[in-house]
């Protein structure tokens, strides 16, 4: 019996907190552009870079998060720099960013970016198979 409520247990754990596979990347590319780290189908963000084609500007927001102002260190690779942190509602916090930035094309290389608030450090990470997506976003944000 004992063995049979310790596997209905793990069930009931397993049901309760999604899968960390249900995390993903997409492509949407209406007007604005945008790059989400999200669970498909349902209003749950990681982060989400925005862009108007063309523009080269890049907005960067991650969940949750206390709005704050100031600025942010980001970076990619061996590059840095420094990314204003625009007034944001809600649980989110937004960055701006240039996609022609040699931070953003490091990034663009190999999907990680760091981004230093304060003493709190946030890592994104867009995984391999995902990295055309990322690629797709930077070349249609810049041109």
């Amino acid at each position: 019996m004992t063995g049979l409520f310790g596997v209905a247990l793990t069930l009931l754990i397993q049901l309760a907190a999604p899968p960390s596979t249900a995390w993903t990347w997409t492509l949407y590319d209406d007007d604005p552009l945008v790059l989400a780290n999200e669970v498909p189908d349902t209003a749950r963000l990681r982060s989400t870079f925005e862009c108007e084609p063309g523009s080269s500007v890049v907005r960067l927001s991650m969940y949750p998060a206390t709005p704050a102002g100031g600025f942010a260190r980001v970076t990619a690779g061996t590059a840095a720099t420094t990314a204003t942190i625009e007034p944001a509602s809600g649980d989110r916090l937004r960055l701006v960013l240039r996609s022609d930035h040699p931070v953003f094309a490091a990034f663009a290389a190999d999907g990680h970016l760091g981004v230093m608030i304060g003493e709190e450090h946030r890592d994104i990470e867009v995984q391999r198979t995902h990295l055309a997506k990322l690629r797709r976003f930077t070349e249609l944000c810049a041109s």
